[in-house]
């Protein structure tokens, strides 16, 4: 007789939350996955997407990993044994891992930062990116071809709304 309690298969993954602005700040060289030790209502409360990645970052502090500044909303039915909303939360990686970003973040001007969270096989990661910062004058590049590329889709836009008639 098969067992009714069988987990239901995962399929992929689920995207809680993502960093917008990650991108458009800095010039990400690589990504690192890495799990996360939550509390029960953290969890909860990311399953609800109550999440906010502004301002979020990870620091290596006495050979450990910390996501810092990651708000996590309340969960309602939590009442008094609820969680902190912005307290370090430990990140899951590898000894070697981490002494090799300890190295990266050495150089000057790179900084880790979340790209996104999500569950993967029922388990919280966040998708860590490595990368320098971008100076002003990059980001006034990055404006200028966004904005060259909509004007290029709005006149193809265009040119396909005469051809029918």
């Amino acid at each position: 007789m098969a067992n009714k309690t069988a987990k239901k298969p995962t399929s992929g993954e689920l995207v809680v939350s993502t960093n917008h602005r990650a991108h458009k700040t800095y010039e990400i060289e690589e990504t690192i996955e890495a799990g996360l030790v939550l509390r029960g209502s953290e969890v909860k409360s990311l399953r609800a997407k109550h999440v906010d990645l502004e301002g979020a970052y990870a620091a290596i502090t006495n050979g450990e990993a910390f996501l810092e500044k990651m708000h996590v909303g309340p969960y309602e039915q939590a009442g008094g044994f609820g969680h902190e909303l912005k307290r370090p939360r430990k990140l899951l990686l590898n000894r070697a891992e981490i002494e090799r970003l300890i190295g990266k973040l050495a150089i000057r001007g790179y900084s880790l930062v979340p790209l996104r969270i999500y569950f993967k096989g029922g388990r919280a990661k966040v998708e860590l990116g490595l990368g320098k910062g971008k100076k002003s004058s990059d980001r006034r590049e990055d404006i200028k071809r966004e904005l060259d590329m909509r004007e290029a889709r709005d006149a193809m836009a265009n040119q396909r709304g005469r051809g029918r008639g």
